[in-house]
Formats: structure tokens, C-alpha cells, sequence
């Protein structure tokens, strides 16, 4: 089976078009649908339907497309398990981050990375962690950098790296600092910008609500933590940010027995053979746990 035929059919089930396809492989539209016409011609099966400009998986499709991913991924692997044999640490290291991490926690990182390892060529990809948590698991990327989910895929292995302290704000002139005391259940009744419902930060804030009866106003939702900040700063909503992201822009509210925070760390898949370049980076990741001030 020819790996740039599958390379190509996998590009056009992600992006849902030939063209979108061709874009991502750096080919003509032309020469994808030729790739694809030969991988149908040897398996004697059509892989999408063609309605249009709509392009769809069909049952055959459908069924390859998870071995086209097995398939690709046992190969890089097999050549990572080779390389790794010379000791060296160099060739391509695919790195997922979140906007966040990438901002606020890797460049120091990526720095020292850089000038002890000159010959690997980083692909850093800037993603929602969710996002980047299914390039993971599909095999796209080595490793990931992440906020961490509540609940890791079997198939994924977390190391928690950062302690990521959590606190409620608003702007310095909101209503909710002069009131006294706060609870829960008053923040609950003014409207809130929070990440994206498909975050996880945003499940780890819902749940809090949650166990106390309570549903917060979501006026606003944004994967975007500066975008949150600026938001809560002009006085738009209330809304949870990292510690980190704190200063004279926003005021903290203090919630007497709230203490919410989530974890930062790095992700891998349990079943794919390491680089020297991955193991290189984590072991930098693994020297900056529990380290005061990280």
C-alpha cells in the first residue's frame, strides 16, 4: 500500500476536501485526486463520496481510516526505534502546546532546549489543549504540553508538571470587591466570560458550581485566556484566570474554603516509541517539577 496514497486520504478525511488536502501536502488538487484514485483502484473500493463540493467518508472509508493511522504510526515508530540507536538527539520533535504554556511557561525551555540540541528541528503547533490531546492520541504529534484533562485516555500517559493555582476576578472596580464578603452563589448571579465549553478548565470550574447546586451566567466564552483578561478588565464579566496571569489589570475575590486549581503537564501516547529528541525534552520538562516558582 503506498504511504502517499494513504497520507493523502487521511488529509481529505481531516479537512473534509481534496483542496483542503492539498494545502496541508503541499499538492495540486489534481495530484491528490490521482493519489486517491490509485488507493481505491488497489483496494477495489470507493473510500469518499463525492456530493458536490461536499466530500464524505464512505463505510470503506471509514473502516480504513483507523488502520491508515495504525499503519503510518507503526512505521514512524519503527524508524524512531532505528535513529534512536545512534544515541543522537536530533531529526523532527512535533510539539503540541497550548497558547497559554507556549506564552507563560516554555520559553525559558525551549531556549536551554535549543542550545543543547542544535540538530533537532522543533515543529511547535499552537492548539487548545483538548486539540492537541487528539493529535496525541492519532499519532501527529510526539508530545503535547497541555493543561491536563480531569480524566486521561487509557491510551495516554499525564505527567503533571505545574501546580496551576486558579482564582476568581474581576475588574478593580467591579461591584463584587466592595460587597464584603463573597460567596459562590453571589458571583453565580453576575455574568461571567469562561473558556470555551469544550475546555478543560471550563469543566473543572462547571463542576465546582455544580457541586454546590449552583449555575453560573456564561454571557461569554472564549479558548483565550488574554482575550478572557481583557475582557474582565474593562469590566465586561467575572471570570477565573491562572495566578500567573494576575496583576493591576484585574482584583482577585477570595472565597473563604474555595481553593480551585488544575494541573499543567506533558502528554504522550502509552504505545509509541519515544525519540531521543522527546525524551531529551521531557526530561527538561521533568527537572521543572515541584520546583518553587515554576
Amino acid at each position: 500500500m503506498d504511504l502517499a496514497n494513504l497520507n493523502a486520504f487521511i488529509a481529505i478525511a481531516e479537512t473534509g476536501s481534496f483542496s483542503g488536502a492539498g494545502e496541508r501536502l503541499h499538492l495540486t488538487q489534481p495530484a491528490i485526486s490521482k493519489r486517491i484514485a490509485g488507493l481505491e483502484q488497489q483496494l477495489k473500493v470507493r473510500l469518499f463520496d463525492r456530493l458536490g463540493r461536499e466530500v464524505g467518508l464512505t463505510e470503506a472509508g471509514r473502516a480504513l481510516l483507523p488502520r491508515a493511522y495504525q499503519i503510518l504510526n507503526v512505521l514512524d515508530d519503527t524508524r524512531r526505534a532505528l535513529t534512536n540507536l545512534s544515541g543522537e538527539v536530533s531529526g523532527r520533535l512535533t510539539l503540541a502546546t497550548s497558547h497559554h504554556i507556549g506564552l507563560h511557561r516554555l520559553p525559558p525551555l525551549l531556549r536551554e532546549f535549543t542550545r543543547r540540541y542544535p540538530q533537532v528541528a522543533l515543529d511547535i503547533q499552537f492548539l487548545d489543549s483538548e486539540v492537541a490531546y487528539e493529535e496525541i492520541l492519532h499519532g501527529r504529534a510526539e508530545l503535547a504540553v497541555i493543561t491536563l484533562a480531569p480524566e486521561p485516555h487509557a491510551l495516554v500517559k499525564a505527567t503533571p508538571v505545574w501546580d496551576d493555582p486558579l482564582d476568581f476576578v474581576v475588574a478593580p472596580e467591579h461591584s463584587l470587591i466592595n460587597n464584603g464578603a463573597v460567596s459562590l452563589a453571589d458571583i453565580a448571579g453576575h455574568p461571567a466570560v469562561f473558556p470555551g465549553g469544550n475546555t478543560f478548565t471550563h469543566h473543572i470550574v462547571q463542576r465546582l458550581f455544580e457541586a454546590q447546586g449552583l449555575t453560573p451566567n456564561i454571557a461569554m466564552s472564549t479558548n483565550y485566556l488574554e482575550t478572557i483578561k481583557m475582557m474582565v478588565s474593562i469590566g465586561l464579566a467575572w471570570s477565573v484566570l491562572p495566578r500567573t496571569m494576575l496583576d493591576d489589570q484585574v482584583a482577585s475575590i477570595a472565597l473563604p474554603g474555595i481553593q480551585l486549581r488544575r494541573q499543567l503537564g506533558y502528554i504522550l501516547h502509552t504505545e509509541r516509541t519515544l525519540s531521543n529528541a522527546a525524551r531529551a525534552f521531557m526530561a527538561l520538562l521533568d527537572a521543572q517539577i515541584d520546583l518553587p516558582g515554576t
